[in-house]
């Protein structure tokens, strides 16, 4: 029996009938019940009937030059390839039976089997470039994840969703945003509720992302969840979104607007399972960036087309201005290359921090100002506590959000040779114009 089969256990008086999941001991079976709930069973009291064959065809595919794994699964030549990279997150997880709480299991192999709903959508390519929750994330991580994007890109995927853990999902998105140049749709997705619940948003964010990585645009977006419903799935743009709420399946906004595009449920299904691009289920509130003409006169793919600028500059902090908070708690800053600050309102903190800001600037740090408001953009003209902090040096960061600024450093840092002329600019979307009501 694989993970995939439809079975019945019976152990003693219990009969249970449902899906073999991957388990996460050797010693237990884990069935999911037509309920959609999940249940644990001990392999050495039960008794298992195979009833009907659920496993997938899965070609290992070996390891690729970087000595990841990359599996395959049988192709279609009329259907898009798209590459499924798994980082870990809720998406990826399970049950351990022996603890009862949700681990980092699966890799992209058991993301297909968990989502059979992805079955004839898409050719997929599987690769595993970690396996963590997301509070593990880091830019050793991000580089690792861009370059795969761009190998796997290079290779022929026609798009990339890449499984992650929705806490930090913000950031891993605005670092490829800012080191990749794709001419192909990368699309983060993940789920706030696990396989293991019939509530779980994982089959609905997997296949909408999947149908988003097909679509015609050149975007590095997030699916997910657009209502607490599963009617619709919202798409961010990488460097404007943010989480907003611990567990509601709908936890994303797009700060400042509304969602680059809406990809309605029903719709993609239907298309989806006919082989189709989704474009129908697709409503773009604002044009997403181009698809340009990735293929090169030989009809191969231009890998020229697909830049990456990866370096990255870890060394930059993000701190957050509260009223009472003792300056010494900023001497930790000291010789840091980068440090972006919340500031109140319109780019504000308390006159006894300017010196410390400056001492910063004047040993070579350069100091973004964003705000720890929602919406709106910093503004150090309009008062005197801004102006002491643009004469200190501190750089404007507009309405970039602070996280965004945070990974935008540190690729500027690494990448750029003025960082602080950067940070004012727009870059990839996470710098707008100026800030208008949409509501």
């Amino acid at each position: 029996m694989q993970p995939g089969d439809r079975v019945r256990v019976e152990r003693g008086d219990v009969t249970n009938e449902g899906v073999l999941l991957p388990s996460t001991t050797r010693d237990h079976l884990v069935v999911k019940l037509d309920g959609g709930y999940n249940v644990g069973i001990d392999r050495e009291a039960a008794d298992v009937e195979v009833l009907e064959s659920g496993a997938r065809e899965v070609d290992a595919g070996g390891d690729d030059e970087e000595g990841d794994a990359v599996s395959e699964i049988a192709f279609d030549d009329d259907l898009p390839t798209i590459s499924l990279i798994s980082t870990g997150g809720t998406i990826a997880s399970t049950v351990d039976y022996r603890t009862g709480a949700v681990t980092a299991q699966f890799d992209a192999e058991d993301v297909l089997r968990a989502v059979p709903e992805l079955a004839g959508r898409a050719n997929y390519r599987g690769r595993v470039v970690a396996n963590i929750l997301s509070e593990n994330m880091n830019p050793d991580i991000w580089q690792e994840l861009a370059a795969a994007v761009r190998e796997e890109v290079v290779a022929g995927a026609d798009g990339v969703v890449v499984m992650h853990g929705t806490d930090t999902m913000q950031y891993s998105a605005s670092a490829l945003s800012f080191m990749l140049d794709a001419p192909v749709p990368i699309v983060f997705t993940g789920s706030q509720r696990s396989a293991d619940r019939p509530s779980s948003d994982n089959v609905m964010n997997a296949v909408c992302a999947v149908e988003a990585a097909k679509a015609d645009h050149a975007e590095t977006l997030v699916c997910m969840h657009a209502t607490p419903s599963d009617d619709a799935c919202a798409l961010h743009r990488g460097t404007r979104v943010r989480k907003n709420h611990t567990s509601r399946r709908d936890a994303f906004e797009t700060v400042g607007a509304e969602p680059l595009g809406v990809i309605d449920y029903e719709t993609a299904v239907e298309a989806g399972a006919e082989g189709d691009a989704a474009e129908g289920a697709i409503t773009w509130n604002r044009e997403p960036v181009a698809h340009p003409d990735g293929e090169g006169a030989d009809g191969d793919r231009d890998t020229d087309a697909v830049d990456l600028a990866g370096d990255l500059d870890p060394d930059v902090e993000l701190v957050k201005f509260t009223p009472g908070m003792d300056p010494a708690a900023w001497d930790y800053l000291d010789g840091k290359a980068g440090v972006v600050i919340e500031g109140t309102g319109l780019g504000h903190v308390h006159t006894d921090l300017i010196p410390r800001i400056e001492s910063l600037v004047d040993d070579g740090a350069t100091v973004a100002m964003t705000s720890q408001c929602l919406e709106g953009r910093v503004c150090d003209r309009v008062y005197d506590t801004g102006r002491d902090l643009l004469d200190a040096g501190v750089v404007e960061a507009g309405d970039t959000l602070p996280g965004t600024a945070k990974v935008k450093l540190m690729w500027a840092l690494a990448n750029v040779s003025d960082p602080a002329d950067a940070m004012r600019r727009d870059l990839a979307g996470e710098l707008t114009a100026e800030s208008q009501p949409w509501r």
